[in-house]
């Protein structure tokens, strides 16, 4: 899967709405609420900056993939499709990080 993308994982997350949550940790999630999946997602950030704190590379690339696992869940859960973010990035690159930066205020 050499290819693989977010939007690869983002389409596996919505087809799996569709599936029981006795059969689909991505449903049970989803069912536990926004809150739950934010609170799933801040856990999987903290895990990943302590592998990162610690210099552990094997650990922090588990960790980032959980990270961005539970970042589109969260995404679902709270009606923000994954092409509104992807936009917003690609409308950022559109000028350097610090400009873009100082246009949003502070």
């Amino acid at each position: 899967m050499a290819n693989f993308a977010l939007s690869d994982l983002d389409q596996i997350i919505g087809e799996r709405v569709g599936s029981e949550a006795s059969k689909s940790y991505t449903k049970s999630l989803l069912e536990s609420g926004t809150g739950r999946v934010a609170k799933k997602f801040g856990e999987e950030a903290i895990e990943a900056i302590i592998a990162a704190a610690e210099k552990n590379t094997e650990a922090l690339a588990e960790e980032a993939a959980d990270v961005l696992y539970h970042l589109l869940v969260m995404l679902r859960s709270a009606d923000v499709p994954l092409p509104r973010v992807m936009a917003i990035l690609e409308s950022r690159t559109a000028q350097s990080g610090h400009a873009e930066k100082a246009s949003r205020g502070s």
